[in-house]
């Protein structure tokens, strides 16, 4: 239905072009009136053109209410969006991104040199990973090590507890804390 509904809105798009194309010829006066007119009033009386031009008609409207108020987004791409679907012999799966973004966050806050994170996953076709991290980081902090380390957990958790491969782990540190004062 994919391919017939591109057709159809090709074909639409070229006729618009076309009308747009004669209206300005006829507003900048580049095109007879009379000419047009006479043809247009063959078309609308002749029993056989009236009754294409009324099909014709009736499937662009349809076309223009279906481009209009229809999101053309199927149901499987807004599923891709939310998360990961997983199917065995017993069922489907729903992994959301919110919660293997949820999962990142716990193993980064497991770290004591993370103060704060946030968390940003994308997924491809493949159902491959990929983690954007945000942090902000303690003064006594070694980055190089923490995010070494931190990379790692990540990718262990993710794929013990989800069974999906993360490709990437982007960390970004955003800030590093003030040392507290001890009272």
């Amino acid at each position: 239905m994919k391919m017939l509904e591109k057709i159809a809105l090709i074909i639409y798009s070229n006729i618009m072009l076309i009308l747009s194309v004669v209206v300005c010829l006829l507003v900048f006066g580049w095109l007879d009136k009379a000419l047009v007119g006479d043809i247009l009033n063959k078309i609308i009386v002749g029993d056989t053109s009236s009754k294409i031009l009324l099909g014709c008609s009736v499937v662009f409207i349809l076309l223009s209410i279906k481009c209009i108020f229809f999101d053309a987004t199927s149901r499987e791409q807004i599923k891709e969006r939310q998360g990961v679907l997983l199917e065995n012999e017993s069922g489907k799966l729903m992994i959301s991104k919110e919660t293997i973004e949820n999962l990142v966050n716990s193993v980064a806050l497991n770290f004591q040199s993370a103060e704060e994170v946030t968390t940003k996953v994308e997924l491809d076709k493949e159902n491959n990973v990929k983690v954007y991290v945000n942090l902000i980081i303690r003064s006594d902090a070694v980055i190089k090590d923490l995010s070494a380390n931190l990379q790692a957990k990540i990718k262990e958790k993710v794929k013990t507890a989800t069974d999906l491969e993360v490709k990437e782990v982007n960390i970004t540190v955003k800030k590093v804390a003030p040392k507290q004062q001890e009272a």
